[in-house]
């Protein structure tokens, strides 16, 4: 028991019972906060925070090993292996302290029999940082416990009087150093210039690169910077970006050798999380990891956080719906493989521990370590002549100052046309037998640039060799469908370049089409109009012997009504795939059917002026002149000329289909192109002229007696008329394409509908709803 009010640490980090423990030292966040260190008060711990994705990848690593190995028949069949990882937060007092209480037992307490959580570790997996690694190697080398790191290259470990309990699954960085200075002697570059960070990293790599690279002789004529970086940054994903390309493409990297550990996704997306138990932070790493990829924060949140919009965690939340997560990423596994093999190091060399055999044993005696009162330095034992090969053809084992074998690959960074980065392979760094170094020849492309792959063209640098050059992307319309091109092609007219810009594809059409939503809605507004002409005609038909039928030119009616029946079905005409015979028939039928419905209003509006001037005394010949022939006789002429006027226009200058390019680079306007500018032009002007004047003539007669009058209403309705004609023109000079042809059957529909309610609707609401008013004495009777 530990003396009373001795203060226990308050760690971060999951724990599975076992009959052996191993510990584990990971970054799982990245900072910590600093403690008020002023001894008026009792320190506070840090706290650490910002989740490290890839540290608890690396974390849960070992747990996946540790399941691994007990699932494993052949490889510590009759013992039970548990674990106790904690959060190192990059921080060297919260990794000490965390190592402290794994060979002392957890918070310095000592557990029941029952349970081996909180008894001391026989081994410890890291730490991470050669710093950190430095200081608790000290310690915990004075009591042998083996130390077996993934990721500390300092080459000051490999002193095995200071830590002679000390492995690691990484190379030290006096190879890693030895291995730059043969790359530099390869390519032949005789300046170097040396980045450290300030830690014992740092130190001691630069003292090895100074005392073993010598006197370089050569030129001094710096052209370029190619930049070597060491394993610590190589990988990081962050540096690879399009910001900082520009400087770092092309770079030399030493690289940990890449492994395939089966399974650990499976294992990683089977990670829930579990409640807090009492009061510790058990499972507060994985609750961690679960805040990060859901975006969410487990009960109680922080302050704020539910008042900004924050959710709170529930535990339910689906993992597959976060798949893209980097923690879930495992095609890239470096150090998590260096992980994996510190595990089965230490399973490995427990496993040989118990296959001893009694009196052949390498212990005073010849005696053979049991589990029951194991002691670690006999693990230390084992561990140095621990050799086996992994599930991904690796040796495993060490050399005599704990070093592993001492292998790297040699990756390029390589900027590509489109902005991307991708790490290439391009070598290999080993040891052999004689100690020797070796480069496996993968060497970087002796070209200035890559090869431009179709799609682009080669565009050479000014004032640079003939193998440098910009792959730059052919632009839109034009392709290169080989490697290397020097000129992008054009393509056909009635084509366009796909996406990649490797091949052409026929260009979409456009046209107003019965398929689409606006074509749909016209083509239903046309139908519509056309069937409220026929209701209304049949309407004024059935009740053709009331009064207000027969006051209000009853025939005339009928052929109006007719005509805006033509006027609603010619804009069917405009929708569709334009054909040589819809094109020549849309405008011709839209001109007289609009001809033939003013031409009703204007003698309808002359007959109401007649009849008032009639009216009065001695003027009773003038309605000779407006008898029923004449109205036909005046109609029919007035809508022939509009039909001289068509039939000239088709002869001379017949409108027909066109495919228009010059709307849009990447698609075909199917179009009528009218033919003639000013056949449609008198086209529309003898239409204009016919309804101001028609206007213009119910406006002088609005105020004459209602017995006689139809003015008013026609006022209206050929002011709705000219009032939509005058907005049209505007409009369809402006509307590209299909929208042209959906702007004039807009204003043909709208003025129908003008014309057939301001004329009509009226007259029908007295038939049907006021057949009071409806009586040659209400009609007579209504200004007298």
């Amino acid at each position: 028991m530990s003396p009373t009010g001795q203060r226990q640490f308050d760690l971060n980090g999951i724990h599975q019972t076992g009959d052996v423990i191993l510990g584990g030292l990971f970054a799982i966040n990245f900072f910590s906060t600093v403690p008020d260190l002023s001894f008026t008060s009792e320190p506070q711990e840090s706290v650490c925070y910002g989740f490290h994705p890839s540290g608890f990848r690396q974390a849960q690593t070992m747990a996946f090993a540790i399941d691994e190995i007990n699932r494993n028949p052949n490889l510590l069949s009759n013992v039970t292996l548990g674990y106790s990882l904690y959060d190192n937060c990059i921080e060297l007092a919260t990794g000490f302290r965390a190592a402290m209480s794994l060979i002392s037992g957890q918070a310095g307490e000592m557990a029941s029999e029952e349970t081996c959580v909180g008894l001391p570790v026989l081994g410890i997996v890291g730490d991470s940082f050669s710093t950190s690694t430095i200081a608790i190697s000290t310690v915990v080398g004075l009591y042998r416990v083996p130390l077996v790191s993934y990721f500390a290259t300092c080459s000051c470990l490999s002193d095995r009087e200071k830590f002679p309990s000390f492995f690691r699954t990484i190379p030290s960085d006096s190879f890693q150093v030895r291995a730059m200075i043969q790359i530099l002697k390869h390519f032949g570059w005789t300046w170097a210039g040396l980045l450290i960070s300030n830690d014992d990293y740092g130190v001691h790599a630069a003292r090895a690169f100074l005392s073993d690279l010598g006197p370089i002789v050569g030129s001094n004529n710096l052209q370029k910077r190619t930049w070597m970086a060491s394993e610590a940054w190589t990988s990081i994903a962050e540096l690879q970006t399009s910001d900082f390309m520009p400087y770092l493409g092309g770079t030399l990297g030493i690289a940990i050798p890449r492994g395939e550990i089966s399974g650990l996704r499976n294992f990683l997306l089977q990670i829930r999380p579990v409640s807090k138990q009492k009061n510790t932070s058990e499972y507060n790493m994985v609750n961690q990891f679960w805040e990060h990829i859901f975006k969410c924060r487990f009960a109680p949140p922080p302050e704020g956080w539910l008042e900004t919009g924050g959710q709170l965690c529930t535990g339910q939340e689906v993992i597959e719906t976060v798949l893209e997560e980097e923690v879930f990423d495992v095609s890239d596994l470096r150090p998590e493989y260096n992980v994996y093999k510190a595990v089965y190091t230490l399973a490995h060399a427990l496993d040989d521990m118990l296959q001893c055999e009694p009196g052949r044993g390498p212990f005073s005696g010849d005696t053979c370590a049991q589990l029951q009162g194991l002691e670690p330095w006999q693990l230390v034992y084992y561990l140095e002549k621990v050799n086996f090969t992994t599930s991904f053809g690796d040796q495993v084992s060490f050399d005599e100052n704990g070093d592993a074998l001492p292998i790297y690959e040699i990756v390029n960074w390589v900027w590509l046309p489109d902005g991307s980065t991708k790490v290439h392979n391009v070598g290999e760094v080993k040891r052999s037998a004689k100690n020797d170094i070796f480069v496996i020849p993968q060497p970087p492309r002796s070209v200035c640039s890559e090869s431009c792959p179709p799609g682009t063209r080669m565009a050479h640098k000014k004032g640079e060799p003939k193998c440098c050059f910009d792959c730059v992307p052919c632009s839109d319309g034009k392709i290169s469908n080989t490697t290397d091109s020097m000129e992008c092609t054009i393509c056909p007219e009635d084509f366009w370049s796909s996406p990649q810009r490797d091949h052409c594809v026929p260009k979409r059409t456009e046209f107003l089409s019965y398929h689409e939503p606006l074509g749909i809605c016209l083509t239903t507004t046309s139908i519509l109009g056309t069937l409220t002409c026929l209701v209304v005609l049949v309407i004024f038909i059935y009740y053709r012997s009331t009064p207000i039928v027969r006051a209000n030119n009853s025939e005339l009616s009928y052929l109006l009504l007719m005509s805006l029946k033509l006027c609603f079905l010619c804009s069917l005409l405009f929708i569709g795939r334009p054909q040589p015979l819809t094109c020549q028939l849309r405008h011709a039928a839209f001109g007289i059917s609009f001809v033939l419905c003013v031409s009703c209003i204007l003698v309808k509006t002359m007959v109401v002026l007649a009849v008032f001037k009639a009216s009065k005394p001695g003027a009773e010949a003038s309605l000779k002149w407006f008898g029923a022939v004449q109205q036909r006789g005046t109609v029919l002429v007035l809508t022939c000329f509009q039909a001289v006027i068509c039939t000239v226009w088709l002869v001379l200058a017949s409108p027909a289909p066109h495919k228009n390019t010059q709307y849009y680079s990447d698609k075909i306007v199917y179009e009528c192109a009218i033919g003639s500018t000013v056949g449609f032009g008198i086209l529309l002007g003898y239409i204009s002229l016919l309804a101001v004047l028609s206007f213009v003539l119910a406006f002088l007669a609005r105020n004459l007696p209602d017995s006689f009058n139809e003015a008013k209403l026609i006022t209206f309705s050929m002011l709705i008329f000219c009032a939509v004609w005058v907005a049209f023109v505007p409009a369809y000079i402006s509307s590209p394409g299909k929208y042209a042809d959906a702007v004039e059957v807009f204003a043909i529909l709208a003025s129908s509908f003008g014309l057939l309610v301001a004329l009509f609707g009226p007259k029908c609401y007295i038939i049907l709803l006021r057949p009071e008013r409806n009586t040659k004495k209400a009609i007579m009777g209504q200004r007298r």
